[in-house]
C-alpha cells in the first residue's frame, strides 16, 4: 500500500512543478486537466502523510515493548498501541477507498434531464414530482439549480425537463440516478380507484467543458424561433429560443427558458457539448460495464432502477435490492441513503474485481 502511495505522492509533486510552468499556463486545456489531476491527488497525498505518521508511531511503540525494560515505559508503549492501531485499521480502509480508480468526470456538474415515459398525463405528473425530489435534495446539498428547458404536461408536471446542477462534486453524486423510475400509485384522473404504473426517465450528463470537446462551430446549424409556453408575452413576440443541430451526428439541442437569446444559446452550447462528450463516454461506460458486469452503474439508461409504492408507502432500488418505508421523504428529497449505498457498493464491486491502481 505505502508503494501504491509513493508513487501517487511522486506524482502529486510532478503535477504540482508543472502547473506553474509558463508553457503550461499558456495551454489552458493542459492547465485544466492538470489541476483536475493536482485536486484528484491531493487527498491521498494527505492521507500517505497520515500513514507515514502512524506507521513510524506504530513501529516506536513496539520497539519499547521490545527492548526497555521498565515497566511504566512498556505500559505506556502499550497504552500507545492499543490507542493507534485501531485508527490505523481503520486509515487502511480509507486508503484502499481511495485508491480505487476514481472516474474523473465525478469532480463535475451535472446536466439532468427528465422525461414522461409510459402512463401519459401520469407520466409526466410524476416527472414533475421527481424533479421537485431533485430540486430539493440539491437545495439541501447547497447546489445551484438552474432550469434550461421545459415542457409542461397537459395535467400538471413535466412531458420534458432538464436542468443544470452547479456545485462540489455533482455528477459523481447524482450518476446514479440515470435510468426508469417507476411509480405505482391510484391517478389523479383515475375515477374507479385503480392502481398504475407508470414511469419516467432520467438521464443524468456530466457537463463538457470546451476542453473536454473539440466542437467546430462549422458543424453547428442555428436555427431561432419563438418561444412556447408559459413566460409572459415576451417569449412570444421575440425570436428568443434557441435550436442547435449538430450535423455530423444528427444531435438536435433546443433551449427557449431564458428571456434572451444569447442566454438561450449559451445554455444549448452548454448541453450540446455535454450530449456530445456523452456519446463517447457512454462508450466508455458500457464497455466498463462489459468487463465488470456492474449492477450499479452499467450506462444502460432504459434500464429500471427504482420503484416508488405509494400504497404501501414503499420505495424499492432494484439495483442493489434495497427497500425503505419513508416513501413521502423520499419524493421530498431525502434520497442520500439510496446514493450512499449504491456508491458502496459500487466500490465493493470495484475492490472485488482487483482494478488496477494507477
Amino acid at each position: 500500500m505505502l508503494d501504491k502511495l509513493n508513487v501517487i505522492f511522486q506524482r502529486f509533486n510532478e503535477v504540482n512543478d508543472l502547473i506553474i510552468q509558463p508553457d503550461v499556463i499558456s495551454d489552458n486545456k493542459r492547465y485544466v486537466l492538470l489541476n483536475r489531476e493536482y485536486k484528484s491527488l491531493q487527498p491521498l497525498v494527505e492521507a500517505r502523510e497520515r500513514y507515514l505518521e502512524l506507521s513510524s508511531r506504530i513501529e516506536e511503540a513496539k520497539s519499547v515493548l521490545k527492548e526497555e525494560k521498565d515497566p511504566d515505559f512498556r505500559e505506556m508503549a502499550k497504552m500507545e498501541l492499543d490507542e493507534i492501531l485501531p485508527e490505523f485499521e481503520e486509515l487502511e480502509e480509507e486508503v484502499k477507498i481511495l485508491l480505487i480508480p476514481k472516474d474523473p468526470e465525478d469532480d463535475k456538474n451535472a446536466l439532468v434531464e427528465i422525461r414522461q415515459g409510459a402512463g401519459g398525463d401520469e407520466g409526466a405528473i410524476f416527472a414533475g414530482d421527481l424533479f421537485r425530489m431533485y430540486q430539493r435534495y440539491c437545495e439541501g446539498k447547497g447546489w445551484k439549480v438552474e432550469v434550461i428547458t421545459m415542457n409542461e404536461g397537459t395535467a400538471g408536471g413535466f412531458k420534458e425537463v432538464s436542468f443544470e446542477v452547479t456545485g462540489e462534486s455533482v455528477y459523481g453524486i447524482l450518476k446514479y440516478e440515470s435510468g426508469v423510475h417507476r411509480v405505482q400509485r391510484v391517478p389523479a384522473t383515475e375515477s374507479q380507484g385503480r392502481v398504475h404504473t407508470s414511469a419516467a426517465s432520467v438521464v443524468v450528463l456530466p457537463e463538457a467543458e470546451e476542453v473536454d470537446v473539440d466542437l467546430d462551430m462549422k458543424d453547428v446549424k442555428k436555427d431561432t424561433y419563438r418561444s412556447q409556453g408559459a413566460g409572459g408575452q415576451h417569449v412570444n413576440k421575440t425570436e428568443s429560443a434557441v435550436r442547435l443541430t449538430h450535423l455530423p451526428t444528427g444531435v438536435v439541442v433546443e433551449c427557449q427558458d431564458g428571456r434572451s437569446q444569447h442566454k438561450n444559446y449559451e445554455q444549448a452550447l452548454k448541453v450540446l457539448r455535454s450530449r456530445l462528450f456523452d456519446i463517447e463516454f457512454k462508450k466508455k461506460q458500457e464497455d466498463q460495464a462489459a468487463k465488470r458486469k456492474t449492477m450499479v452503474s452499467t450506462g444502460d439508461r432504459s434500464a429500471k432502477i427504482r420503484t416508488y409504492n405509494y400504497p404501501q408507502g414503499r420505495v424499492t432500488d432494484h439495483r442493489i435490492g434495497l427497500t425503505t418505508y419513508n416513501l413521502n421523504d423520499v419524493i421530498g428529497g431525502d434520497i442520500q441513503k439510496f446514493i450512499d449505498e449504491l456508491h458502496m457498493a459500487e466500490n465493493a464491486e470495484k475492490m472485488k474485481e482487483g482494478s488496477d491502481i494507477i
